[in-house]
């Protein structure tokens, strides 16, 4: 079950650069799109928090740890993935983030006591290194590298720490807070860090320049980022942070596939031999998790 539930966020994380890219034909803005569709997002998690009680009931550990520093995180991810998007083109972005697999798998045993087997880590070192070829691979990039491009993989990389970041957290917090108040702290705390942080770096987060904007702003703030999280905080709950982030890693599978249908976005024959290796690897993870007796 919770391997399934990490499978169904990465699948629906997947849509995130088709809809992004539709987004920019629009005319919006790459730092108003995250701030947006976090505002549309947390609308409807206010509704389902109204009819629970005491949901808004929370510790301090809980608004500074999970608010604060995960807001932070979730602030950082929603404005560097916009730039790698952009820069690096749908398949390239979704490659680049999913370096994060072998930092979690790293960093889970020292700050959550998970134990790291040999095999999680060579499976998150084989979605690493597919996602990378996914990256080498996507068409688009050529021998000279532009300004956009270099964006791209900068917005890329800062995306995978805060992942890598959220997805540590989420390990922690979950079972102690339940998913629902998780993405409601994390939502608030990086509306509120978006909101400052913003104006003051003169990029003020413009609103969706039409109705068609809106739309995918909405329906972005309903799969990306209430369905898909509400899935890999539930995927967080059941099992360990390394295979939940090898688990999600099915998103660059999803976005290259979904752009190669809609955008003509291409990957050579090396890009699709790293998304072998990004299936294989999350494949793995299924049948090692499958196989622990820890596994629910």
């Amino acid at each position: 079950m919770g391997y399934g539930c990490a499978l169904g966020a990465g699948s629906i994380w997947g849509t995130t650069g088709p809809l992004s890219t539709a987004l920019y034909a629009q005319g919006a803005t790459l730092t108003g799109i995250g701030f947006w569709r976090l505002v549309l997002g947390i609308v409807g998690i206010l509704a389902v928090g109204l009819t629970q009680r005491d949901f808004f009931r929370i510790d301090r550990r809980g608004w500074l740890l999970v608010g604060l520093g995960g807001g932070a995180l979730v602030a950082l991810f929603e404005v560097a993935y916009q730039f790698a998007i952009s820069g690096a083109g749908v398949a390239g972005a979704a490659a680049l983030l999913y370096t994060a697999p072998v930092l979690v798998a790293l960093l889970a045993k020292p700050l959550l006591g998970e134990r790291l087997t040999t095999l999680r880590l060579l499976l998150a070192l084989v979605v690493m290194a597919g996602a990378v070829l996914a990256v080498l691979g996507h068409s688009t990039m050529g021998v000279t590298i532009a300004t956009t491009l270099r964006a791209g993989v900068v917005g890329g990389a800062l995306a995978a720490l805060s992942y890598a970041g959220t997805t540590l957290l989420a390990r922690y917090a979950v079972p102690r807070y339940g998913p629902m108040r998780v993405l409601f702290l994390e939502i608030l705390g990086g509306i509120v860090v978006l909101g400052i942080v913003l104006p003051l770096a003169g990029r003020a987060p413009a609103p969706p320049p039409s109705s068609g904007g809106w739309l995918y702003t909405a329906l972005l703030a309903a799969g990306t980022v209430v369905a898909a999280n509400v899935l890999f905080f539930n995927a967080a709950k059941r099992i360990d942070a390394a295979p939940t982030a090898v688990a999600a890693t099915i998103e660059p599978v999803v976005g290259a596939l979904l752009a190669f249908a809609l955008f003509a976005q291409r990957l050579t024959p090396l890009g699709w031999l790293g998304l072998a290796m990004v299936v294989g690897g999350v494949a793995g993870g299924y049948v090692e998790e499958a196989q622990s007796p820890s596994s629910t």
